[in-house]
C-alpha cells in the first residue's frame, strides 16, 4: 500500500514538471517567434504553429493531472493546490498562444519592440517557473524556490509597466488608425495578462512550499 502511495505522489510530481517543461517549451516559441517575425526570416509562423500544439498538449496534460485527481484517495499537496497549480499554468500557455494566433489572425505586418520585450519577459519566467517546480520534489529547499518566486513578481512587475509603455506608445504613434490600435490592444493584454498568470503560478508554489517546509 505504501508503495503504491509513494507511486502516485511520484506521478504527480512528473504531471507538474511536465506541464511546466511544456509551458517553458511555449515562452521559447513566442520568444524565437516575435524574433524571427522581427528579421523577417522564412517559415518564421512554424514557430506560432508549433505554439498552438504544445497548447494541445497542455490541455492534455491539465486533463490527465485533473482525472488522476479525482482517481486518488490520497493525494501528496492538498488537492486544491493540485488544481490551482496545473490550471494556471495551462492559463499561462492558452494566453500565449492566444497572442500567437491573433498575430496570424489579425495579419499583422510587423512586430513591435514591446511585443519582444513581454516575450523575453515570459520567457524568463518560463524557466524560472520550471526550476521552481523541479525543485518541489525537494521542499527542503524551500527557501531557494521562495527566491525564484520573488524573481517572478518581478518579471510580473515588469509586464505591467511593459503594457504601459506598449499602449502609450500605440496611442501615439497608431492615433490615425483604431482598428491597428484594436488589434494590438488585445494583444499586449492577452501578453501581459500571461505575465500575471505566471505570478500565479509563482504565488501557488511559494504557499505549497512554505505549508510543507
Amino acid at each position: 500500500m505504501l508503495g503504491a502511495l509513494l507511486g502516485k505522489d511520484k506521478m504527480f510530481y512528473e504531471m507538474f514538471e511536465k506541464a511546466a517543461d511544456n509551458t517553458s517549451n511555449a515562452a521559447n516559441l513566442l520568444h524565437g517567434f516575435f524574433n524571427k517575425f522581427a528579421s523577417k526570416e522564412p517559415c518564421f509562423e512554424d514557430e506560432a504553429n508549433k505554439i498552438k500544439d504544445l497548447e494541445h498538449l497542455g490541455d492534455q496534460i491539465t486533463h490527465q493531472t485533473i482525472e488522476m485527481l479525482n482517481r486518488t484517495f490520497v493525494t501528496p499537496l492538498d488537492r486544491e493546490d493540485i488544481y490551482l497549480l496545473v490550471t494556471k499554468l495551462d492559463d499561462v500557455l492558452d494566453l500565449m498562444d492566444g497572442a500567437a494566433s491573433r498575430i496570424q489572425l489579425y495579419k499583422i505586418q510587423e512586430i513591435t519592440p514591446e511585443a519582444i520585450k513581454f516575450a523575453e519577459v515570459l520567457k524568463k519566467a518560463g524557466e524560472i517557473l520550471k526550476h521552481s517546480i523541479t525543485s518541489m520534489r525537494n521542499i527542503k529547499d524551500y527557501k531557494e524556490i521562495v527566491k525564484h518566486c520573488i524573481e517572478i513578481h518581478t518579471l510580473e512587475n515588469e509586464g505591467d509597466k511593459l503594457l504601459q509603455e506598449a499602449m502609450m506608445n500605440l496611442f501615439e504613434k497608431e492615433k490615425d488608425d483604431p482598428i491597428k490600435v484594436i488589434k494590438w490592444k488585445e494583444i499586449y493584454q492577452d501578453l501581459e495578462s500571461a505575465t500575471d498568470r505566471c505570478e500565479d503560478v509563482a504565488n501557488i508554489i511559494e504557499g505549497i512550499v512554505l505549508k510543507y517546509a
